[in-house]
């Protein structure tokens, strides 16, 4: 089959719906534990958990929506007809996460916002898993997967952007409970509209109707025997839990131990667009070397940037807080993307190993993890904080509480990335070694 070309505009197009998700994961986790902790007034303990019942319950839908899409035989398509379905759901919902309901004790209104959580993220699953996993429908090239994955990624960091820009928006309309309902609402009319558009430019392979697919329970037992995975796996889970572990943190660092409260919105702004014009060097060197090579080479970069900011204080000149996040942003560009470019190629391997193409289970499992991953995080970061003294509605916080968030925010992620890295080493996918999978794959019509 002739190879459609992935133009430009699709690219960007495409690259909009990890965008909105992206958005609303950055506005998790920069934005709502704090929301949680300093407007609702929950403890730290309470406020981890309501992302974690809802990631926890929700993550086991993403293998499952995975190998849904899989087994879709609908003439619309079997990944596309699932951005439509998933997109208005998903935005409504965001919205709601930032009503303050009038509920008497925390337990009631601790299960609104787990419920409502839950739901949203459900709907996530069903516009991003079959969305991921038309990536390796759409190209079967190493470097042009390379590329796509690099316009997504791209596009899913201006997603910091948007958090951002609803942070900025709800400080304008007065900082209360009701101006970040406002802004709430305001993004997620963005969170739906994107899909349509995706949905338009989007396209999948021809399926064989006839050809029998693994069950769920079959197929996982089949996936967890794949060595790569498995590599892949743990690189990706250890760098994904330092993101984000940083990106909880982050808002805490620069308010208490920095005492910056409002230059937050700002280092994130430069951190973000640095990571942008760092991607095309991280493209172009991916084009030269293999991608487990350049992506060690971000993951240690990005360590070393992480054990600086151990150091900082409110002593630091200001231009130096944004050199260093700076810096930090070129290390990070790689160690966000790479590992879901990645992934196509080790889906490669799976077919000449089992002569069927399960995009939707990998992906479904490779998101499985992350949110696993990361709702534990922060569970376990609210826990730490409680520990520690952390009192959102202090003036001060107790040096405890500063050291706890100076650990979580250099030391942790550090421990992490070099571990990310070091099981990197063993990924043994390289340039050549997908080019002789793609010949077996090819020769496979004529062998019939």
């Amino acid at each position: 089959m002739r190879e459609r070309r992935l133009t430009i505009p699709v690219k960007f197009v495409f690259s909009l719906g990890d965008q909105t998700v992206n958005l609303v994961l950055n506005a998790m986790t920069l934005l709502y534990f704090r929301y949680l902790t300093d407007e609702i007034h929950f403890s730290g303990l309470l406020a981890g958990l309501v992302p974690w019942i809802g990631r926890i319950v929700d993550a086991f839908t993403d293998p499952a929506m995975g190998r849904i899409s899989d087994r879709t035989r609908w003439r619309w398509g079997r990944r596309r007809p699932y951005l439509l379905m998933g997109c208005v759901p998903f935005g409504v919902s965001f919205a709601l996460l930032w009503v303050d309901v009038p509920f008497a004790s925390d337990l009631s209104r601790f299960a609104y916002y787990a419920a409502v959580y839950l739901i949203m993220s459900v709907a996530m699953s069903v516009c991003s898993v079959p969305y991921l996993a038309l990536i390796p429908e759409m190209s079967r090239d190493y470097d042009e997967r390379t590329s796509l994955n690099t316009w997504r990624a791209a596009l899913a960091i201006t997603g910091v952007f948007g958090a951002v820009g609803m942070s900025l928006l709800a400080l304008r309309l007065g900082d209360d409970v009701r101006a970040w309902n406002l802004a709430a609402g305001i993004v997620a009319v963005w969170l739906i509209l994107p899909w349509f558009a995706v949905h338009a430019v989007t396209w999948e392979r021809p399926v064989d109707h006839s050809a029998p697919a693994m069950r769920l329970a079959e197929g996982l037992r089949v996936l967890w025997r794949h060595d790569t995975y498995r590599i892949l796996s743990a690189t990706f889970i250890t760098g994904r839990i330092a993101i984000d572990v940083v990106s909880t943190m982050l808002i805490y660092y620069v308010s208490w131990v920095l005492g910056r409260r409002g230059d937050f919105e700002y280092v994130m702004i430069v951190f973000v667009g640095v990571v942008l014009v760092a991607m095309p060097f991280w493209l172009r060197l991916s084009r030269r070397l293999d991608k487990r090579s350049v992506f060690i080479a971000g993951v240690l970069w990005w360590a070393v940037a992480q054990a600086v900011i151990g150091f900082g204080g409110p002593e630091w000149p200001r231009w130096v807080v944004f050199a260093v996040a700076a810096f930090a942003g070129v290390g990070y560009a790689v160690a966000d993307f790479m590992p879901w470019a990645m992934l196509p190629d080790v889906i490669d391997e799976d077919e000449v190993r089992t002569g069927e193409r399960r995009e939707g289970l990998y992906t479904g499992m490779f998101t499985f993890l992350r949110k696993i991953g990361g709702a534990t995080a922060v569970l376990v970061i609210g826990g730490v904080l409680d520990l520690s003294g952390y009192d959102g509605s202090l003036e001060a916080q107790p040096g405890e509480a500063l050291l706890a968030i100076r650990v979580l925010v250099a030391l942790v992620p550090v421990a992490l990335l070099l571990l990310s890295a070091w099981l990197a080493r063993r990924y043994p996918l390289s340039r050549e070694a997908h080019r002789a999978l793609l010949a077996q794959l090819e020769a496979r019509p004529a062998a019939r």
